[in-house]
């Protein structure tokens, strides 16, 4: 379906003039969220937080569904734990934020504010876990974390963001392989089907991995400007931190054994890829799934009889087949309120005004294409909810559609590094589907002569050629590569 590509929100900068103007403009101008006086920082306002809460309340069924069970970790890490894991703390050094003092006096040990919670997990399980009897855990907490960053963007990277952590530990490394996989699919299967978002599955490189991590898998997205945005990741972390924090369990044989972890997380990140995913000139277009309002009831010429009477039954009906729905009632002229809820991305707008009454109907419009369809005010109860719940649908699947076409158009297949470069300097930024030797070094020049680094190793691979990109050693992977936030 053709968009309607009239522009009703002159507030904010075309995408296509300022992709970076154009997403700053919608985090304040949907009062999603407030800069603040800490550098980096960022105050989540509550219609952006109520995006987050329908993120969270759809993950941690998922979760809850899986088996794992909710915990929550103390905010701080001594100096001394956190130094037990070598790879670990090197990984993190560079974005870690300390605690000198406690009050007026100077800390002995000082307290890093948590950038990961590793090795407080770490230090817990070496307290709880005794036998195999003890296996496996499977946690999660949704908590703050901190990272220094030097450059900072609103729900992209700030020094404060908010996120879920996954750590679970098991008897052996099959186990952990497979919960690490599983936790990759949920995420994948949330972003598709509540966030329409497609994202490509696979494994990051080992220059590319989580610090202390035997080997990491990622789910990478492509936002509207062609530049990637890791989405999830979820780490495989073997052995290594239960051998440096002496973590020891007695098996079936009756020995000691060493128990393998994981870890997974995915953040606030994801409102920011949203936004970038799906968002158009006139502002957000919110997934229904975790929009805070799905459905706005706009009445026209409020002020005559009746018209606010049927806008509040309508309302009922929804309500009651829990649709989250609001009526504006305000005085704000029709117009305005059309190009608020367009800003605000609500995913239908039903208009109801005097002669929709005379003519027993109501107009429900699609935020996405802007497609009209009326809806007769006799229908029952269950037939008027379905209805509605069909255009729900219908955005879903539309912005889903909008995205994966955008992704397959901005996905290019090259052989040579030239063909990177030409690919990308014909057609804007993108994905590179290329193969690769499996060297560092080629790696690193694929990056420094194209622009592009490498995002996953996808699970699902192609042979498009029989030797490296860069080098023309025999390929080992096909792998995508791309900018990112």
């Amino acid at each position: 379906m053709a968009k309607d590509n009239k522009k009703m929100v002159a507030a904010i900068t075309s995408m296509d003039e300022d992709f970076a103007q154009w997403y700053t403009d919608i985090v304040k101008k949907a009062e999603l969220i407030e800069y603040t006086s800490v550098k980096g920082c960022m105050v989540i306002r509550p219609y952006g937080y109520a995006i987050w809460e329908n993120i969270q309340r759809i993950l941690d069924g998922m979760f809850k569904e899986t088996g794992h069970e909710t915990v929550c970790m103390p905010m701080f890490i001594p100096e001394s734990l956190l130094q037990k894991e070598k790879d670990h703390v090197e990984g993190f050094a560079p974005v870690v934020a300390w605690v000198t003092h406690g009050g007026s006096e100077k800390l002995e040990d000082r307290l890093c504010v948590r950038p990961t919670s590793e090795t407080l997990f770490c230090e817990h399980y070496s307290n709880i876990i005794h036998s195999y009897r003890d296996l496996p855990k499977l946690y999660n907490q949704w908590v703050s974390v901190v990272r220094w960053e030097k450059t900072t963007r609103p729900f992209l990277r700030s020094r404060e963001f908010l996120w879920q952590e996954g750590h679970t530990i098991h008897e052996t490394a099959e186990e952990a392989v497979i919960e690490t996989e599983r936790m990759l699919n949920v995420y994948a299967e949330f972003c598709e089907k509540y966030l329409a978002m497609p994202v490509v599955k696979g494994m990051k490189t080992e220059s590319d991995k989580f610090a202390g991590a035997v080997s990491t898998y990622a789910i990478e997205a492509l936002m509207h400007d062609g530049k990637a945005l890791q989405a999830g990741t979820s780490h495989y972390f073997g052995d290594g931190f239960a051998k440096a924090f002496d973590i020891q369990y007695t098996s079936r044989e009756n020995k000691l054994e060493y128990p393998h972890q994981t870890s997974w997380g995915v953040t606030t990140r994801l409102i920011g890829a949203i936004i970038m995913t799906h968002g158009d000139n006139n502002g957000l277009v919110l997934p229904p799934a975790v929009a805070p309002v799905q459905v706005v009831i706009v009445p026209v010429q409020q002020h005559k009889e009746g018209v606010l009477d049927e806008a509040n039954k309508l309302y009922e009906k929804l309500k009651s087949c829990g649709i989250r729905v609001k009526v504006d009632d305000s005085d704000n002229s029709p117009g305005w309120k059309f190009a608020e809820y367009e800003m605000k991305g609500v995913p239908v707008r039903i208009e109801i005004g005097p002669k929709d009454i005379e003519n027993k109907q109501c107009v429900a419009v699609t935020r996405h294409n802007r497609e009209k369809l009326f809806i007769s005010l006799d229908e029952t109860l269950d037939s008027f909810a379905a209805a509605v719940s069909e255009r729900l649908e219908a955005v879903r699947d539309g912005i889903y559609q909008s995205a994966l076409e955008n992704r397959e158009k901005r996905t290019y297949a090259c052989k040579t590094m030239d063909e990177i470069v030409k690919a990308l300097a014909d057609n804007g930024d993108g994905f590179v589907k290329a193969m690769w030797c499996g060297e560092e070094a080629c790696e690193d020049k694929v990056k420094e002569e194209t622009g592009v680094g490498s995002r996953c190793i996808p699970f699902d691979q192609e042979q498009l050629s029989d030797v490296c990109v860069c080098c023309g050693k025999p390929a080992k992977k096909m792998v995508y590569w791309g900018k990112a936030y």
